[in-house]
């Protein structure tokens, strides 16, 4: 099997770099983060007319009919400057999932939007009590004449605070952790009983808590089968799980890459420390933890395709565990190796440490993962 990038992939993959390096510096990002949204229309408006929006859309509808892969050069290269703007969640989680199971009224009506870089979407599937388990739903969506009532909360949604519309994981019938019953709606987030509470997440995102309290949906809202949805949900987080772990592995390779400069710079004993025995074998496990997860990500987004849903959840539930586990090793090590100014606001180590401690717990702990990996064996 061919393992190396094709030329379309290799051309996104330059441009992305291009814009980290000369419009994403450091800075320019905690310029961004200043703002109130924490979040540049500009920018996002830069990646609709290069194309990145619809890299997984198919052409006919604007789009460029890439897949897995060529998202994860897009979201690598994300990785590496730290990118804040909402391209996991509204793109490739959002979209994703309208792009596998909406109907074609409702591609029509959302995708050139989003490609065009005119409508932001959020998934809110999350709820207080539900930690990592998509399954577990307690919002109910109620019949009532030709439409349904929505109620319940959801907890943590990423790019919630943001999105026009938001796709929201109900249970139409069921008992809680049933996965036979959950459907899923498309709904206006400024609609009559839609309650925003927008916050910052550690890394700098967005993200928020949302009550639905009586939101009146017509027939049309309901995106594929009622009380099938969780197939199709389950789908689109693995998919957005391994643009999740690309993600990581370009935080985790700028975090090694910028250690080692660092070990080679800052001196002790007239020596820079890098000559150091004990840090060059520290260093040496960043490296070959980088380049493991390399694989790993590579290998998942190859799977994650897979008709078979076992092996794609097996494939997705490997990866998210080992980047997590080596991400969590990366960043304290790059921080250790810095001393005392890895955990300042003005050096972009410890900026980097927040993006990958927050990734061991996006879409799914390490634990997590774990259990259901083996879950999975033991099924097989």
């Amino acid at each position: 099997m061919n393992f190396n990038l094709s030329d379309e992939q290799k051309m996104i993959r330059n441009a992305v770099d291009k814009f980290i390096r000369n419009d994403y510096s450091f800075d320019a990002r905690k310029k961004v983060l200043d703002t109130e949204h924490g979040f540049s229309r500009s920018h996002w408006q830069q990646f609709a007319e290069m194309g990145w929006l619809g890299i997984p859309f198919a052409e006919d509808q604007g789009g460029l009919g890439g897949g897995i892969l060529d998202i994860a050069q897009v979201m690598e290269a994300f990785g590496t400057g730290m990118v804040v703007e909402p391209y996991l969640s509204s793109v490739v989680l959002a979209g994703g999932l309208i792009n596998m199971g909406g109907s074609q009224a409702q591609k029509d009506a959302l995708l050139p939007a989003l490609i065009e870089g005119k409508l932001l979407l959020a998934v809110a599937y999350t709820e207080r009590e539900s930690r990592s388990n998509p399954v577990d739903v307690q919002t109910r969506a109620e019949k009532s004449g030709g439409g349904y009532v929505l109620n319940g909360e959801k907890a943590v949604v990423l790019g919630a605070a943001l999105a026009d519309k938001l796709i929201v994981s109900t249970r139409t019938s069921g008992n809680r952790l049933d996965e036979q019953g959950i459907s899923l709606f498309l709904v206006d987030s400024k609609a009559a009983g839609v309650s925003i509470q927008g916050f910052r997440t550690m890394e700098g995102g967005n993200a928020a808590n949302i009550k639905f309290s009586g939101v009146k949906l017509t027939a049309d809202a309901l995106i594929g089968q009622e009380g099938k949805g969780f197939a199709l949900l389950d789908n689109a987080i693995d998919h957005a799980t391994v643009a999740a772990c690309a993600d990581a592995l370009g935080s985790m390779h700028s975090a090694m890459r910028k250690t080692v400069e660092y070990l080679k710079t800052r001196k002790q004993f007239d020596v820079p420390i890098g000559s150091f025995q004990a840090l060059q074998h520290r260093a040496v496990d960043m490296f070959t933890a980088v380049e493991a997860c390399r694989s790993m990500v590579l290998m998942a987004s190859l799977k994650v395709s897979d008709t078979n849903p076992v092996e794609r959840k097996m494939a997705v539930s490997a990866a998210k565990q080992f980047v997590g586990e080596k991400a969590r090793l990366v960043a304290q090590q790059a921080v250790q190796m810095h001393g005392g100014i890895g955990m300042t606001e003005e050096l972009d180590i410890g900026h980097y440490f927040r993006r990958l401690t927050m990734f061991c717990s996006l879409f799914g702990t390490t634990e997590y993962h774990l259990n259901r990996y083996a879950d999975l064996m033991a099924a097989a």
